[in-house]
């Protein structure tokens, strides 16, 4: 995970996109989700200002999300820590629920993995032997 450097100065949108990877329109997507630890800061002018703390958020949340961790999941662990100390063990099982949901989709990929690594060798080896018409030839 890319860490942000600490900083008191706000960060406007776009900063914030470059440095989480996402757009400016999923920024405020996830705002408007209740998908964010806390409210996010405006100017006067009404421009969003982020602090470091949202973007080391944003980033667990990047990865949450791109590890599959369904949508109201995530509005859920973000609610969680918006209510403070005290739900901590509910945070806890949501993101052990969610590891082992990551856990079997990577055993299903290392099996499918394994598969392809197989036929890639069968392909390899009739190739290599200059047998490789008609293998798997479904008009044969």
């Amino acid at each position: 995970m890319t860490t942000t450097k600490p900083s008191a100065e706000p960060l406007s949108i776009g900063d914030v996109a470059e440095q989480t990877g996402l757009s400016v329109h999923a920024l405020r997507f996830y705002e408007r989700q209740g998908l964010l630890a806390g409210p996010v800061q405006r100017t006067s002018g009404g421009r969003r200002r982020y602090t470091a703390f949202d973007v080391e958020w944003l980033q667990i949340c990047v990865k949450l999300r791109e590890s599959g961790m369904p949508l109201a999941d995530l509005k859920q662990f973000a609610e969680l820590v918006r209510r403070g100390p005290g739900n901590e063990a509910e945070r806890l099982q949501l993101l052990d629920t969610h590891r082992q949901r990551v856990d079997a989709q990577i055993r299903a990929l290392e099996e499918c993995r394994s598969v392809i690594t197989w036929k890639v060798g069968v392909y390899a080896e009739h190739l290599a032997r200059g047998e490789a018409g008609g293998l798997w030839d479904p008009t044969a």
